[in-house]
């Protein structure tokens, strides 16, 4: 009898954080490393959430209009992201400059688990989407 050596597996790629079922490089990363623009508020709201995820913090005030834009973004270590799940998106097309996206956050902090419900308006600012603010939901 023979042995055969068995071949490495090549590493499997990181799923995105944001929820849909694509590689992190392939989807969210490419908006954080500057080589894509969000093409929807929906996609710009994901890629955010991928980046607080990831603490980017770079990403996060470059993707947030200037006029409600906080100075710095500082991460709850205790606060670990869980899952992302997108409620409802309105206008936000390639012939509009405004658009919402509804969706609920899930979280841990401290062992406790949570969820962060908010309606996010988005617009456009020297051509690209950027977050403008958002309504929390009971």
């Amino acid at each position: 009898m023979s042995r055969r050596a068995r071949r490495p597996q090549p590493p499997r790629p990181a799923p995105c954080p944001c929820g849909l079922p694509a590689a992190y490089d392939d989807c969210c990363g490419p908006l954080h490393r500057g080589l894509a623009r969000a093409a929807t508020p929906e996609q710009l709201m994901r890629s955010r959430y991928s980046a607080f995820v990831r603490r980017d913090e770079a990403y996060l005030l470059r993707s947030w209009h200037p006029d409600t834009r906080p100075a710095r973004i500082d991460f709850d270590p205790a606060l670990r992201w869980r899952g992302l799940d997108v409620l409802a998106a309105t206008e936000g097309s390639a012939f509009h400059s405004t658009g919402t996206v509804e969706f609920r956050a899930h979280y841990t902090e401290g062992g406790r688990a949570g969820e962060l419900h908010e309606t996010s308006r988005f617009t456009r600012h020297d051509g690209d989407w950027v977050y403008l603010d958002g309504t929390l939901r009971g």
